[in-house]
């Protein structure tokens, strides 16, 4: 009795290991690789179609189709995938704790690597070679001389702020996240845009910046677009750890556990 009861444990635990192993494959699975699968797909998106609108709005129809074209398409892509597309924002979620330290830079080779496959796309369905030299591939020119330089910085990192804060308060915090987090953060990109447009083209992502400026060749004052998102990100990760986060990942003024 006790030797069959015996070779049932072992059976049943012999049927446990495999399934373990398949969880566990799953959970990791689930857990690094798809997050950066969807961010690839999500930030390729996301550039070829802010490209596409910025290509073919090249002869000066005004600021507000591309800003609309990119609220529109990062909303849609958030709402798809739920990823960043935006190494700012993946920054400054990490920052404020919404995102492991270890994901980060898979995060950012992920999102850069579909940046420049959407810039690739959007140059191959270009009208014209004509119209795709006109509008720099996509990439952003607004930067003409040396003294604009500040003021394009300062406009970029402030746009950013308030796009990676509406990210990391809809979608991130716990006392403040909403469902309409995609409509609100693709809003936001929409107003940065038409903001800074006339100052630094309004781009307030390192990624839209990289992508196409690898296909375009065009690196003009690139680093702008570097320097401004992320010191953004980095602050907003920083206010939330200080300031506004919930308080699970607040690291001052947290509510103090009831002692048993």
């Amino acid at each position: 009795m006790a030797s069959l009861s015996a070779g049932k444990e072992v059976h049943e635990v012999s049927e446990v290991k495999p399934r373990a192993k398949i969880m566990w494959g799953r959970t990791h699975y689930d857990r690094y690789l798809l997050p950066c699968v969807a961010e690839f797909f999500g930030t390729a998106l996301f550039v070829f179609s802010g490209c596409a609108s910025v290509i073919e709005n090249s002869a000066g129809t005004g600021r507000l189709q591309p800003a609309v074209a990119h609220g529109l398409a990062l909303s849609i892509s958030i709402a798809i995938s739920g990823g960043h597309m935006n190494p700012a924002v993946t920054l400054g979620v990490t920052v404020a704790g919404g995102l492991k330290l270890i994901m980060l830079f898979p995060y950012w080779a992920a999102q850069f690597c579909g940046a420049i496959v959407g810039a690739g796309f959007a140059r191959a369905v270009a009208s014209s070679h004509e119209s795709f030299v006109n509008a720099s591939g996509g990439a952003f020119d607004a930067i003409k001389a040396d003294h604009q330089v500040g003021v394009a910085l300062l406009a970029e990192g402030i746009m950013t702020f308030f796009l990676v804060l509406s990210v990391c308060l809809s979608a991130v915090n716990r006392q403040s996240k909403t469902p309409l987090a995609p409509f609100c953060i693709g809003l936001t990109l929409c107003v940065g845009i038409l903001g800074a447009g006339a100052v630094s083209g309004g781009c307030l992502n390192p990624a839209r910046a990289f992508g196409p400026a690898v296909v375009a060749k065009h690196w003009p004052y690139h680093w702008v677009y570097w320097v401004g998102p992320l010191a953004a990100g980095l602050l907003v990760g920083i206010v939330l750890r200080t300031l506004l986060g919930d308080p699970r990942t607040r690291l001052t003024f947290r509510k103090r556990e009831p002692s048993s």
